[in-house]
């Protein structure tokens, strides 16, 4: 019988995707487009790196994520990956770039350490004055979010599998295995598996004790004229240092320069303040002076919305009940593990092991 996933995120598409290489007949639903703009998943680009500060679990698990995409990137026959680097900048002692280096040192990962003239005169958007060091690993990169989507899309449909757009999902039977939707028709499978990412606690009430949701934006900036070709060359930067729990990506392979920062963020519903406020894009940009010069000359292009689930301590979430399995890679990082979180789920089901995923995909090990 046909497997039922709602929501058409990337852990919702690999999902699909692995769970049809398997040969088991798949049908996808998603409450808007695929890709969905207002999803996690629907941004332009997100990083890829090795190094995870004191979560060294996700740290060790990176290789497989890498061998998931690399097997994605065969099936569709595009690599939507441009292998940047990345670049931590510390301006505090035990500030998060400093937390990165440290867990890239005890996994004896290896990365570049600079000093702050070294840094920025590679990097000039830097202002030397403001930072310890930095430190450069060229085990990282950009995901192209939206190419991936319509190329798993695309992939699932050309195999047969049902791939709705449109099609909310308003509510989910564990015991049936069956969901309805917005139209009041209901769709039922040999199993259901949930990836709705923040709107999965509309479905599920209860995991409120679990999972929270949180709304933040990031916004798009076009850099002074004279620092344009450094960013386009640069490095995806995983945390700037100080207190902004940032990053920064940059503008390649079509995408934009790209600004988001933890201490943005705030608990709030999934359709909660979609809108970007007034002055939103110029709040962002403004957290990252320091470490970055000139901040004032960078040019607000866009803001864009997004809204995460987060468990308290940030591992991924999985949770079985009757013929319904709920996953939750928490927050911005689980799009690096997108492919191989398919991979563990769909194995999980064929198994019949789902506590095997589980126990992998929390990386507690």
């Amino acid at each position: 019988m046909t497997v039922v996933v709602v929501g058409a995120g990337i852990s919702g598409l690999s999902t699909a995707w692995s769970l049809a290489k398997r040969g088991v007949p798949v049908m996808l639903l998603e409450q808007g487009p695929v890709p969905n703009p207002l999803s996690a998943s629907g941004d332009q680009h997100r990083i890829i790196r090795r190094a995870y500060g004191g979560q060294g679990g996700y740290q060790r698990r990176i290789g497989d994520a890498y061998a998931a995409w690399d097997e994605m990137w065969s099936d569709l026959g595009e690599k939507h990956l441009a292998e940047t680097g990345f670049l931590l900048l510390s301006q505090d002692d035990g500030d998060g770039a400093d937390s990165y280096r440290q867990g890239l040192v005890e996994g004896g990962y290896p990365f570049e350490k600079m000093t702050p003239a070294e840094t920025a005169a590679r990097y000039p958007f830097v202002d030397p004055a403001t930072i310890r060091y930095g430190a450069y690993s060229d085990e990282g990169g950009v995901l192209l979010c939206q190419r991936i989507a319509a190329g798993v899309r695309d992939w699932l449909t050309a195999r047969g599998a049902e791939v709705r757009a449109n099609a909310q999902v308003t509510g989910v039977d564990a015991a049936a295995g069956s969901v309805t939707l917005a139209d009041e028709s209901v769709v039922s499978g040999e199993h259901v598996i949930v990836t709705a990412g923040a709107w999965t606690l509309g479905l599920f009430p209860h995991l409120r004790e679990s999972l929270t949701t949180y709304r933040t934006a990031v916004v798009y900036l076009t850099p002074p004229e004279d620092l344009r070709a450094a960013w386009e060359q640069g490095p995806a930067i995983l945390d700037p240092g100080g207190i902004i729990d940032g990053y920064v990506l940059p503008p390649v392979a079509g995408t934009g320069l790209k600004f988001g920062a933890g201490i943005h963020k705030y608990k709030a519903q999934p359709d909660q303040d979609r809108t970007p406020a007034e002055g939103e894009g110029e709040t962002l940009r403004n957290y990252f002076s320091p470490p970055f010069a000139r901040i004032e000359e960078y040019r607000v292009d866009d803001v864009v919305t997004c809204a995460y689930t987060f468990t308290s301590d940030e591992h991924f979430f999985v949770q079985s009940e009757d013929r319904v399995t709920v996953v939750s890679a928490c927050s911005g990082h689980g799009y690096k593990f997108g492919a191989v979180v398919g991979q563990k789920i769909a194995e999980g089901y064929v198994s019949r092991d789902m506590e095997k995923a589980r126990v992998w995909l929390e990386a507690r090990d």
